[in-house]
């Protein structure tokens, strides 16, 4: 099957200017790029409107959810093509047998719950040929995360790793990546990688880098101890030679905004140095995770279980209380930077607690006639820590700024139940409508290279990311005098428009006149393999 598509206006990921043309692909293959396309079997008539490679979202949270649907529609219907799962230090495997039921209690509030997986495939080979034999709609590519490997060499304790744990921690990663992981990641704000020492993260870190994968990570600050935060994350760069990939960069806290440039000093100084230092970044002023997030590291040592233990201990709470109204040195405190009245509940886990969703914690409290931060410690206890929420955290103008980085890459980091965040149906288009067409913050052929070439680039994703002869046909076609998100916090479940047509792996999976897809075009992608 061959299709062609003329009368584009052509931007091929490179970051090269735009020329007018078109694309040829034939059986999943592109095989022409530029003026008077090859005829084929079909033709589709751009109208003038932009092709361009699919879009790679470099921080995705599909993990749990593509195992049980295929079909990521939020990503799909907003260009994406390639998702990079296994975010945060936090995700399906590696995940030995005996630490199934903690472990799927960790997990509940970031990726989303199940009853119908049999949660038996152990390792990243395990999990990766699940999502094989199931099939994918969109390509996916996994990174090995720290808090599963942690978990199988050490357990879930809250302890620092000792030399014994460091050579059983640096087995098990090199094992995820023989299977094709394309980098470490950690959340280190979550349990149980918030445990780890920096000579932890070197150990682990310099067999990421004799395997040339990165580290993507979530910082141990975003807000007060950022600087400190950073050094610590270049330093690991400096002793071990990993490729640093810092998570959803950004600064929290409105009361930090003093420290922006000093934050750009440390990533001139980095590339001074010939560093390798990447970052993604959603194009919001909020963000969303586990509400169990507000909680001091503490209180999750040894697991769900331990957690649920303490949030019905009334001395705990109240340390718990205590913690977060006065802090504790080198831990983001969500309520201090976002507010209780900037936290909104956006997924639990029971009926009972439903009415809860959408609210802010002031609201959540005058509903439950208590103090709010008592009526969210109630509420993580009622749903066994399984709470999203959305924090609003920033300054537009701090948002600006990091994407006209050179080392910025466009994520989503979208969760997918409950409300979720507008991001995940949204990101790109916002990209592309608010802060290309609108604001000019970047030529159009920045921003698609930021969305396609370069994460193809910093991820080692083979024969993606660019519209090139011999490339794989993931291809989006889009409007961009018309592209744009539509999603509110309030009312996020809603597709962008502009974004026309999606070519994965040269099936339209999503245009005009479309059919129902039933067979997944996607493809479960292993790095080395």
């Amino acid at each position: 099957m061959s299709i062609r598509i003329e009368n584009a206006r052509i931007i091929d990921g490179t970051g090269s200017p735009a020329m007018p043309g078109g694309v040829r692909v034939e059986d999943g293959v592109i095989t022409h790029v530029g003026p008077n396309p090859p005829e084929a079997d079909q033709t589709i008539d751009a109208q003038g409107r932009v092709v361009c490679p699919g879009f790679i979202d470099t921080h995705s949270h599909s993990d749990l959810v593509v195992m049980e649907n295929p079909f990521i529609w939020p990503k799909i219907r907003q260009g994406v093509t390639t998702e990079i799962l296994g975010q945060d230090g936090i995700s399906m495997a590696p995940l030995p047998i005996r630490h199934i039921p903690a472990w799927r209690k960790n997990l509940s509030g970031l990726e989303g719950e199940s009853d119908t997986l049999d949660w038996t495939w152990e390792t990243t080979d395990g999990y990766l040929a699940r999502l094989e034999g199931t099939g994918v709609g969109a390509n996916v590519g996994y990174l090995a995360p720290h808090g599963n490997v942690r978990m199988e060499a050490m357990g879930l304790d809250g302890r620092p790793a000792g030399l014994g744990d460091l050579t059983v921690l640096k087995a098990v990663l090199r094992r995820e990546l023989e299977a094709g992981a394309f980098g470490l990641s950690t959340g280190l704000i979550y349990p149980p990688c918030t445990y780890a020492d920096q000579a932890e993260m070197e150990a682990l870190c310099s067999v990421a880098a004799e395997f040339d994968r990165p580290l993507v990570i979530h910082q141990r600050s975003e807000a007060d101890t950022i600087l400190e935060s950073m050094a610590e994350v270049l330093d690991i760069a400096r002793h071990t030679g990993v490729h640093v990939h810092f998570s959803h960069f950004k600064i929290c806290g409105k009361y930090n905004a003093d420290k922006l440039d000093r934050v750009l000093g440390l990533l001139d100084q980095a590339a001074d140095e010939g560093l390798k230092v990447t970052i993604d970044q959603y194009p919001y002023v909020a963000g969303s995770t586990m509400l169990g997030a507000i909680l001091p590291p503490w209180a999750h040592a040894g697991g769900t279980d331990k957690l649920l233990e303490r949030l019905a201990d009334e001395k705990s709470r109240t340390r718990m209380l205590r913690d977060i109204r006065d802090g504790i040195l080198g831990w983001d405190n969500f309520v201090a930077f976002a507010g209780v009245d900037g936290i909104f509940v956006t997924s639990v886990r029971t009926p009972a607690n439903e009415d809860a969703i959408g609210k802010t914690l002031v609201q959540l409290g005058e509903m439950r006639g208590k103090p709010p931060l008592v009526a969210a410690l109630d509420l993580l206890l009622q749903e066994e820590n399984a709470v999203g929420m959305v924090d609003f955290y920033g300054l537009e103008e701090h948002v600006k700024t990091f994407m006209a980085r050179p080392e910025m890459n466009v994520c989503t980091d979208g969760l997918l139940g409950g409300t979720p965040h507008p991001r995940t149906y949204g990101a790109f288009p916002r990209v592309l409508g608010k802060y290309v067409r609108e604001e000019q913050v970047m030529p159009l052929e920045t921003a698609v290279r930021k969305m396609t070439g370069k994460p193809a680039e910093t991820f080692h994703i083979d024969k993606r990311g660019l519209l090139k002869p011999g490339y794989h046909a993931d291809i989006v076609l889009f409007d961009p005098d018309t592209v744009r998100d539509k999603g509110t916090y309030t009312e996020p479940r809603q597709h962008p428009t502009g974004i026309d047509l999606v070519m994965i792996n040269g099936t339209v999976v999503h245009g005009p006149d479309t059919p129902a897809t039933s067979t997944p075009s996607g493809r479960v992608l292993r790095l080395g393999r």
